[in-house]
């Protein structure tokens, strides 16, 4: 067992770091084989399990906490009921609670003493059955290692094997922790739930998942990495990954120009052969010494695991396939990169905590619960409808599908486009969409009709800014009051507008007139009062090289982010100068940006992945400044976060949709001084949000998720609101409970929400 005693010193990792390892999902019995109280008691139903430093040296914690759904605390928050419940238990790691573990029908379950309660009783802490047994295995054995300091007052990695062998402990089998009893605080604490409706589908069994036939190697030119280690495949049956060989070795291969290869191979047949591209989805988990990443066949996804013996092991293979994936991306040699910028790449694609997570207790939510109110469900709904979606479909005879959504700031409605038609919702009070009225043509004034390519929201939401995708050299205004297009904009006659976005983050709320414009390699302002070219001559910043920019977003302040294909972000404080923060490519394309109203995050959206960037500098002379105003050091760049879903649920998606990711434009939450908490994207049918303090706090799967049947178009928050999300379906339009979204689990990923049934009063209208 302690042959990994070498491994403590990665695993406790930065001494100022609070939590050292965690379990994070797990139910927590009592369980007292001889008590007249009850043979079982489930403590908590769904909870994470936390080795954890204390302020004492040489002195740490078990601490079991309480996992919240989304919205589910909310609910806990407003009960009058519950003085006494408690949302975690604490443990002083001592070698009295003789804890140990054991896998039991597939699960594992950690295990020890009540020293409060009668002799033989016990707490258990039954994990789900997608953690890892290898990291149980890691967590008792920091838990050896934490007791074994608190007897000698001395360092672990001074102990010898003899020394850790007394504080693993075997008292016999654990008994069972029968669920037959449930604790009055998780009655009192636990979301209401629909009643189980007769003749639903269980979900059918699937076979095991098996590896399939590897595909041969090209000519290699270069070996960049080769490393051995054990290989693990993702079972979809099961929700663990399964052992397939104990010593591969795993190469990565330059094989043509900008092009690579990773080949896994045995001791009597080669595994696994795939090129190195964005959609591998590379995770790497240095507490496990592990490498998670997808493999796609022409109908399936698979998802693999290697585990390396060692840190050095892990970081030489890391270097390698990082190297080749980022040539590929990118095009350029990575030795050409600067220091600072691989540094950067590499943290990016693995697991890291952000400075400044919340503190325990703090406020997961800012905004004010809004009360969910059934509302009036009209005839056209199925009853088995989730009560928290609403739901309004527009004719599919058109032969058009919805593409776009702009969320009104100021008068509580949502625009969607729909081929050259516009859909005009309200929002109500009781968080629902009513179908308000439908602009039959966008004609622009010389009488030509388009379907718009952007759209955006101006004047106080009484105007719409759109675009042709056969000008891209104007710009149309329709006047929303009259549903016409009033007025051409002819931007410049040389350079294009491809991309345009408000003044500030609020200016839509406003009578403000002007906004940014930008090409491939120019940004500028726009002024629809001039006569004439609508450009700024004066506010003009153009690039000699293409930066192809891509996506551009503001603050509340006016600072402006702008991205491009090739990855790159620019930080600007004003229109006409150089960037202040030049922020460096990962090497997927970005393609939508969104910025927290204050400056402090930018959320920038790829294909396969969302990247959350921390703007403030936290050390230096600019210490407390953002980005946007001063210039990051050069030693100092902003410290990335990459929020991508998990390759086992990827994979699990893909064998659902036979679609590799392709997220929709990553968005906060926002409103008036209210905190961004959320944030909301898609990928295929499935609308996923994180958690930011979730996010921020480095926990584990920080998102939930919710499946249509159909692909998602669009989405976003509404206005002022964490809470509730407006979607656009290809022939629906929804406002969505965030509270509705599940755990990624295997039903979760495959059950899609019930569409709607009967349509014979749906709205008559040609939308």
């Amino acid at each position: 067992m302690f042959m990994l005693r070498g491994m403590g010193k990665y695993i406790f990792g930065d001494s100022t770091k609070q939590d050292i390892i965690q379990l994070d999902q797990g139910q927590l019995y009592i369980v007292r084989p001889n008590s007249v109280k009850g043979y079982s008691e489930c403590i908590f139903k769904d909870a994470a399990a936390t080795i954890r430093r204390t302020s004492t040296l040489y002195h740490y914690q078990l601490v079991i906490q309480r996992a919240y759904e989304e919205g589910e605390e909310e609910l806990v928050d407003d009960a009058e009921d519950v003085d006494d419940a408690k949302d975690e238990k604490t443990f002083l790691l001592d070698e009295s609670l003789h804890l140990r573990s054991m896998v039991r029908d597939g699960q594992a379950v950690i295990a020890w003493r009540d020293l409060s309660g009668d002799p033989g009783d016990l707490y258990e802490f039954v994990c789900d059955p997608s953690v890892q047994p290898s990291s149980v295995h890691t967590f008792e054995l920091v838990a050896i290692q934490c007791q074994f300091e608190r007897r000698y007052r001395r360092s672990h990695e001074t102990a010898t094997e003899q020394e850790l062998h007394q504080f693993s402990f075997s008292d016999g089998p654990i008994p069972s922790a029968s669920p037959t009893a449930v604790s009055p605080a998780a009655q009192v604490k636990k979301a209401p739930e629909t009643p189980a409706k007769k003749g639903k589908k269980e979900l059918a069994a699937l076979a095991p998942t098996v590896a399939p036939k590897a595909i041969p190697a090209p000519e290699i030119q270069e070996i960049l990495t080769r490393e051995v280690a054990e290989l693990h495949l993702f079972d979809i049956s099961t929700g663990t990954f399964v052992l397939q060989e104990q010593r591969v070795t795993a190469t990565v291969s330059e094989v043509g120009q900008w092009q690579y290869w990773l080949d896994i191979e045995g001791e009597n047949k080669v595994w696994l052969g795939q090129p190195v591209i964005a959609d591998i989805n590379p995770v790497f988990n240095f507490e496990y010494l592990s490498f998670i990443f997808n493999h796609y066949t022409d109908d399936s996804a698979y998802s693999w695991l290697l585990r390396f013996k060692d840190m050095e092991t892990e970081e030489n293979f890391q270097e390698g396939l990082m190297r080749a994936l980022w040539e590929q991306l990118n095009e350029q040699k990575w030795i050409k990169a600067k220091d600072q910028e691989r540094e950067y790449v590499l943290e990016a694609f693995q697991d890291i905590t952000m400075e400044d997570a919340p503190e325990e207790g703090e406020e997961e939510d800012e905004f004010e619960d809004v009360e969910e109110q059934p509302g009036n469900q009209s005839e056209e709904y199925d009853t088995d409808e989730e009560e928290d979606d609403t739901h309004v479909k527009g004719e599919q005879g058109d032969g058009k599908e919805n593409s776009q959504l702009a969320v009104g700031y100021k008068h509580d409605r949502s625009f969607v486009v729909r081929g050259s038609k516009i859909g005009v919702f309200k929002h109500t009070a009781n968080n629902e969409l009513e179908f308000q009225t439908n602009i039959s043509k966008v004609q622009a004034p010389k009488g030509k009709i388009f379907e718009p390519k952007k759209v955006m929201l101006h004047g106080e939401d009484t105007g719409l800014i759109m675009q042709d995708e056969n000008n891209p050299h104007s710009l149309f205004r329709m006047d929303l009051e009259y549903g016409k297009v009033v007025d051409e904009w002819k931007v410049h006659e040389d350079i294009p507008i491809d991309i345009f976005a408000p003044e500030s983050k609020f200016a839509q709320m406003t009578n403000e007139q002007t906004f940014l414009g930008l090409s491939h390699n120019a940004l500028y302002r726009v002024d629809p009062r001039l006569s004439g070219n609508k450009l700024v001559d004066s506010e003009l910043k153009q690039y000699v090289s293409k930066n192809d920019f891509s996506a551009a977003a503001t603050t509340e302040n006016g600072y402006i982010a702008v991205a491009s294909s090739k990855g790159d972000i620019r930080m600007f404080d004003r229109l006409g100068i150089n960037a202040k923060t030049h922020i460096p490519a990962l090497g997927e394309a970005i393609i939508g940006l969104d910025v927290s109203a204050d400056g402090r995050w930018i959320l920038a959206t790829c294909r396969t992945y969302i990247l959350l960037v921390d703007a403030l500098q936290h050390e230096g002379k600019n210490e407390g400044k953002l980005g946007f105003e001063k210039a990051f050091p050069k030693d100092a760049k902003p410290r990335p976060r990459r929020l991508g879903l998990s390759p086992s649920h990827v994979a699990q998606m893909q064998a659902e949709t036979k679609k590799p990711l392709s997220f929709t434009v990553a968005k906060f939450n926002t409103g008036l001084d209210a905190a961004e908490t959320a944030i909301i994207t898609s990928t295929g049918p499935f609308m996923v949000t994180w958690n930011m303090k979730k996010v921020l706090a480095g926990r584990k799967d920080p998102y939930t998720l919710k499946r249509y049947s159909e692909d998602v178009k669009a989405d976003n928050f509404r206005f002022g609101s964490d809470k509730n999300v407006i979607v656009a379906l290809p022939n629906e339009v929804n406002m969505v409970g965030r509270q509705t979204f599940k755990k990624p689990t295997r039903e979760s990923i495959s059950t899609p929400v019930r569409q709607l049934r009967s349509r014979h009063s749906i709205v008559n209208s040609p939308y």
